[in-house]
């Protein structure tokens, strides 16, 4: 008898396997000038409305490049932000990757178990719906966002300048 194995081989993934690249979130001074900066390099026309998040801190906007890849902006709200720190010393500018996950309670285990913790409490984003999201730090100080919301689809726009 064979048994069936997963790629992974480990229980805790094989019930968070569907991990989906949602984007890449990068840190600017305003929304405004991040779009100016990243946009006409990377070819983004086309982007998200402007979104506040004052339970996380930021005002965000989302923007697609030429080879579908997904930046979200950050602006901090005020010196209190999490994302502050990053622009103040002008580092970890880009600052995460993110990821839509079926269970962020799995995704979560399956970071710890790798080394990784967790930044703070599980969080409601209003870019998601008010679904949960939650950063984590790797041991070689990678930031990834979870965002429990698979399938999760942004609605870009015209282009904004």
């Amino acid at each position: 008898m064979v048994e069936e194995v997963s790629d992974f081989g480990n229980p805790l993934e094989s019930a968070s396997l569907k991990w989906q690249f949602d984007h890449l979130g990068l840190v600017a001074r305003s929304l405004a000038k991040g779009r100016r900066g990243i946009g006409e390099a990377l070819g983004i026309s086309h982007w998200t409305e402007e979104i506040e998040d004052p339970v996380n801190g930021v005002r965000l906007q989302f923007g697609r490049d030429r080879a579908g890849v997904v930046y979200e902006l950050l602006e901090p709200l005020d010196a209190t932000s999490p994302v502050y720190p990053a622009l103040a010393s002008g580092r970890a500018i880009l600052n995460h990757v993110a990821y839509l996950v079926p269970n962020l309670g799995g995704a979560a285990e399956i970071l710890r178990s790798g080394g990784a913790g967790p930044t703070s409490e599980p969080k409601p984003a209003i870019a998601y719906g008010g679904a949960r999201i939650q950063f984590f730090i790797t041991s070689v100080r990678m930031i990834v966002e979870l965002i429990e919301a698979p399938g999760h689809q942004h609605h870009f726009s015209v282009p904004t300048r």
